[in-house]
């Protein structure tokens, strides 16, 4: 609909072209025709603008009209919408309020979940703390000569073997048709014979079969051999000087002792390991009495033995240097309250011990050890790896290692595998023949499956990482990598042994000894004592008869 000033415009634009048109025919006759016509056009038009005038008023009436009623409209809107933002303020104030209220209680319990989550950590922390610390002590606890190094002696409550055997109705001892193992009978010193009974030989009933029926009893009896030497004395009757002729060599007191005594007391002091008390008083008892012998003569004779073998010693270190294969291992001995290192050396025949101030490198001079130029066993001491030509670490230490990874980590797997490869490669040597030849193939086998076994363990410790409490499975897992070639050097050398077992038997008297003694008081008792189980051992080793050897060494 167009406005009212657009009509009016539109009117006003009429009029004027009318009256244009008035005046260019207001001359003329033309003029008067035309100014009949005009005026009755105009009429019309007059008419039609007092129409369209009425028209226009009317239109403005009803525009005044609809102005009032759209801006009562308007104002009745505006009324109900502020009414309706009232309202909206309110219910969004009372929102807020709530928002403000939840946010504030969101952050409370946010503060809480955080201290809670604090503590939950705290306390993890400190669950894992005890559960690490935990698992420490109960693999010490557990630890004993099947998972260790410790040996069974230094454990009191060591596991019972258990018998596997299957129960049977069987009474003990051997079976129906077993062969018997009997006593070994020996040359007898005295004969006696029993005569028949009456009843057997005075009767036609028995008849003799020719075989004689013996049983022997076996005493041992010691008795004293002393042998006296005397010769007449002289005096010079010009001087005055009393001479006579002289005694054989190794009589310079009135009473002196043969190999033998010196021999066994010796033997029960320094292999037996009998305290020097305990050896006086059971030489005393088996003689009756009769041979009194001091403490101080016993304890010498470690210091005798050890003069009387030195080229003995010498040869052994000889045979030492140039066998092939030693094994060696250090112990501990206690010279005044104080921890004393003893390396011991050994192969099959030979065996020397060393004492020295210190480990390492410094107990290592003066040894075969210092300059051996051949394969070296050992129980992984980081010392020896600077000596030899190749090694071989013991593999008895490290199957004990690999149970007690199992026991303190049971959700892995490598420490089972690699604890049943070592044994299978111990058994398939063991099985071979001594001349033997290597045979790579099967060499390589073992081999590639324990560097798989090793690639398991290194997955299974990236996925679940070892305890700072526990890292001795960890610890084995990288020292098995880093020194393969020395834990499979046995199956490529068969003269080469698995285990430092050797050297590890050739330590325990030494250990005993130390026990029954507790701590020695000079360094001289010590060395004499290790110079002269060094000779024993090689003596034993050789399959001598110990105790005549013995006998010929305090006799020379």
């Amino acid at each position: 609909m167009k406005s009212n000033f657009e009509i009016m415009t539109s009117l006003q634009y009429q009029v004027k072209i009318l009256r244009a048109r008035v005046q260019a025919f207001e001359s003329g006759d033309k003029y008067i025709a035309m100014g009949v016509e005009h005026k009755k056009q105009l009429s019309d038009k007059t008419r039609e603008i007092k129409k369209l005038t009425l028209e226009l008023s009317n239109a403005n009436s009803r525009i005044v009209t609809v102005r009032k009623i759209w801006s009562q409209t308007i104002d009745d809107l505006e009324a109900a919408q502020k009414k309706e933002l009232l309202k909206k303020n309110r219910s969004i104030k009372l929102l807020e309020d709530k928002v403000f209220d939840l946010e504030r209680q969101l952050d409370d319990a946010r503060i809480k979940l955080r201290e809670k989550n604090k503590e939950i950590y705290e306390v993890k922390v400190e669950l894992e703390e005890e559960q690490g610390k935990n698992q420490k002590l109960r693999a010490q606890l557990n630890r004993d000569y099947e998972n260790s190094s410790v040996p069974s002696s230094m454990k009191p409550n060591r596991k019972k073997i258990t018998n596997n055997r299957e129960k049977t109705d069987r009474k003990p001892g051997g079976q129906p048709g077993h062969e018997g193992h009997l006593r070994k009978k020996h040359v007898p010193t005295n004969h006696i014979f029993i005569p028949p009974l009456p009843e057997f030989s005075d009767s036609r009933e028995y008849k003799q079969t020719g075989r004689m029926i013996s049983k022997q009893t076996v005493n041992l009896r010691v008795l004293l051999d002393v042998c006296e030497y005397y010769t007449p004395e002289y005096r010079q009757i010009s001087t005055g000087k009393r001479v006579y002729a002289p005694f054989p060599d190794g009589l310079v007191n009135e009473v002196s002792y043969g190999g033998s005594v010196k021999a066994f007391a010796y033997l029960l002091n320094n292999n037996c390991m009998v305290s020097i008390d305990k050896v006086r008083e059971f030489l005393s008892e088996i003689t009756n009495g009769a041979l009194q012998i001091s403490k101080g003569m016993i304890n010498g004779l470690s210091r005798e033995f050890s003069e009387k073998t030195e080229r003995e010693k010498r040869k052994i270190f000889a045979e030492l240097q140039r066998s092939p294969v030693m094994n060696v291992d250090f112990s501990t001995m206690r010279i005044n309250g104080k921890n004393t290192p003893v390396l011991v050396c050994a192969n099959s025949d030979n065996v020397m011990y060393f004492p020295s101030e210190h480990k390492g490198h410094e107990g290592v001079k003066g040894t075969p050890v210092e300059d051996y130029q051949g394969i070296l066993v050992h129980d992984h001491d980081k010392t020896f790896y600077s000596y030899g030509s190749e090694h071989q670490e013991c593999m008895s230490h490290i199957l004990r290692y690999l149970k007690d990874s199992m026991e303190n980590e049971p959700t892995l797997s490598w420490n089972r595998l690699m604890r049943e490869l070592i044994r299978e490669m111990i058994h398939y040597r063991n099985s071979l023949p001594k001349d033997a030849k290597t045979d790579l193939k099967e060499v390589l086998r073992f081999s590639d499956r324990y560097r798989k076994i090793l690639d398991t363990a290194k997955s299974e410790y990236e996925y679940e990482p070892p305890s700072k409490y526990y890292k001795d499975g960890y610890n084995l897992y990288l020292r098995l990598g880093k020194y393969m070639d020395s834990h499979l050097l046995f199956l490529h050398n068969h003269n080469v042994p698995a285990t430092n077992n050797l050297a590890e038997r050739l330590l325990r008297p030494l250990k005993r000894k130390t026990k029954q003694v507790m701590t020695f008081r000079s360094r001289d008792n010590v060395d004499n004592l290790c110079a002269c189980m060094g000779v024993i051992a090689s003596l034993r080793s050789q399959g001598q008869n110990l105790y005549q050897s013995t006998i010929g060494v305090f006799e020379q």
